[in-house]
């Protein structure tokens, strides 16, 4: 989900100008209220530790791509520089899609591969059942959305990549995610060594949580990947990443310790370095 800022930041940042202050503070105050009172309502029954199973590379990941709009790579200067690609990709801008949907899938199907495959409309009424409910909702093994015909996410996703992608949501889910306002915050050093000790905790608790690496106000980076293994050291916390733009290898995001910073390798359309990192489909505010 690259470039996504500077195409449309002026769409979905620009301020509103609002005609009456103490209106506002009113409004503003019952919309706290009333969600607070529907996440009372959302809460759901935690599923233990031990009757869960690890998030799997080779089989809870899409078989295909968020792909590039553009070609990033250092010029003869060596400055990092894009420039649009061509052919223009069909599947692009869908990172956070791509991540949240893998986390649901992971969280509400079970997949049957003795069960006979099914037709189209079968399948897209069960991605519609395992889409309904949010990322951070558990269901026991038993309650789960049966997917029947296919062993796992990946195998499912190469024989139906084409109403997957249609039926998981479009790129604008990935423009409007409702975590997007935490970017513009302050991240201080304190702030981002407890995150990295909650993303730990959550991938000790075998819940794969969905992060948004940014620099804002750089636009360097503007990104969701999940992550889904913590090797820790006294220097470091090495996190092993599901990242939607390569379903080929898993990556890495390395927090420090000593600088509690984390760090996101160079890659095809990142040159590497520091990155913040905040948790997202983890309530109604992110």
């Amino acid at each position: 989900m690259l470039n996504l800022l500077s195409s449309s930041k002026s769409d979905i940042y620009e301020p509103q100008r609002q005609g009456n202050f103490a209106a506002n503070i009113r409004q503003y105050t019952l919309l706290v209220c009333l969600t607070l009172l529907l996440c009372g309502c959302q809460t759901s029954r935690r599923v233990a530790t031990s009757d869960r199973r690890p998030f799997d590379f080779q089989h809870d990941t899409f078989a295909y791509a968020n792909e590039l709009v553009w070609e990033y790579h250092y010029d003869e200067h060596g400055k990092w520089v894009s420039h649009a690609r061509h052919p223009a990709p069909d599947y692009s801008h869908h990172c956070f899609v791509v991540a949240r949907s893998a986390r649901q899938f992971f969280e509400h199907a079970r997949f049957e591969p003795t069960q006979p495959v099914a037709d189209a409309t079968t399948y897209q009424q069960l991605i519609h059942q395992v889409l309904a409910l949010g990322a951070n909702h558990e269901l026991p093994d038993s309650r789960k959305v049966v997917i029947p015909g296919y062993a796992d996410l990946h195998s499912f996703s190469q024989a139906w990549e084409s109403l997957l992608k249609s039926e998981c949501g479009g790129a604008w889910q990935s423009y409007l995610q409702r975590g997007h306002w935490r970017m513009i915050g302050w991240f201080s050093r304190q702030q981002q060594e407890k995150v990295a000790r909650q993303l730990t905790a959550a991938i000790q608790d075998k819940r794969p949580p969905v992060v948004h690496l940014v620099r804002f106000p750089q636009l360097t980076i503007n990104h969701a990947v999940v992550l889904f293994d913590a090797a820790e050291t006294d220097q470091e916390i090495n996190f092993t990443v599901y990242d939607p733009n390569n379903p080929v290898t898993p990556t890495h995001l390395i927090y420090d310790r000593v600088t509690r910073t984390f760090q996101f390798p160079a890659n095809d359309y990142f040159p590497g370095g520091r990155v913040d990192v905040y948790e997202v489909y983890r309530g109604w505010f992110y």
